[in-house]
């Protein structure tokens, strides 16, 4: 079975109302453009691939749901010739692909000689204050936890999966920024916003006592003024396709 349910996956995204929450996409959007510019000054053909929002304009987009879209597919099932692209970017849509060796395989092979890949999205650390707060809440309530959260990539394997899928000089780096809450409700909230909320295939139903005490572990842990925080790591990526001029100099100077 695969790890993620891709048509929950689609209607998360289709359901995404982004303008309400838009403030991480952004961040990632802007650091996107900014990289790619710099490495890839000359991209003509670029596919903007997943992610709930376009992020380059002009470009190609493959997206989960229509709108904003000149294909719908999934990232590991790209539907387009070798040798496509000068240039492929992903925002924040590669951390509930099931198969992301494959989507990184179908970048790699879309992208012409030298082309460069460039991707963005949430690592193994995000929301790691929230996973303990409803491991100790469910724990506590029936002496057991159930797998509730999206298994996710660490930092430290992102280029090894990178250079497994054929990319040559790989660069992964990692960023962590803090977000503050008023309470449990408003980040679920921003989470359905974003598209964001766990697609797994496998889940247990959440009981109402167990999510109860879970918005008590995550209030307990707030500041004075009443907001909690939580970690969110973004990992962004970076490869070649191998063959054509490797722009190594280009590629270094913005990770």
């Amino acid at each position: 079975m695969e790890p993620f349910d891709r048509a929950l996956r689609r209607r998360r995204h289709a359901d995404a109302r982004l303008v309400e929450a838009d403030f991480l996409f952004e961040h990632i959007a802007d650091e996107l453009r900014a990289r790619g510019a710099a490495a890839a000054p000359t991209a003509r053909d670029v596919l903007d691939l997943g992610g709930p929002a376009p992020v380059w304009p002009g470009a190609a987009r493959v997206a989960l749901a229509p709108g904003h879209a000149d294909v719908v597919a999934d990232e590991d099932r790209l539907p387009f010739a070798d040798a496509s692209f000068d240039l492929v970017v992903s925002a924040a849509g590669l951390a509930s692909v099931s198969d992301l060796p494959g989507a990184l395989v179908q970048a790699r092979r879309v992208l012409r000689p030298g082309g460069l890949f460039l991707a963005c999205f949430a690592g193994g650390m995000t929301l790691a204050e929230l996973r303990a707060d409803l491991i100790a809440a469910e724990s506590g309530l029936t002496g057991g936890a159930a797998a509730r959260t999206a298994p996710m990539v660490e930092a430290q394997a992102a280029a090894g999966l990178l250079a497994r899928a054929g990319f040559t000089m790989p660069v992964s780096d990692v960023e962590r920024l803090t977000v503050r809450y008023r309470s449990l409700a408003a980040l679920f909230d921003d989470l359905t916003a974003m598209g964001a909320r766990s697609p797994l295939a496998s889940r247990a139903p959440l009981r109402r006592d167990v999510l109860a005490a879970t918005a008590a572990n995550f209030a307990a842990r707030a500041d004075a003024d009443g907001k909690t925080v939580v970690t969110v790591e973004l990992l962004h990526l970076a490869g070649r396709a191998p063959g054509g001029d490797d722009g190594f100099e280009r590629l270094k100077a913005v990770l």
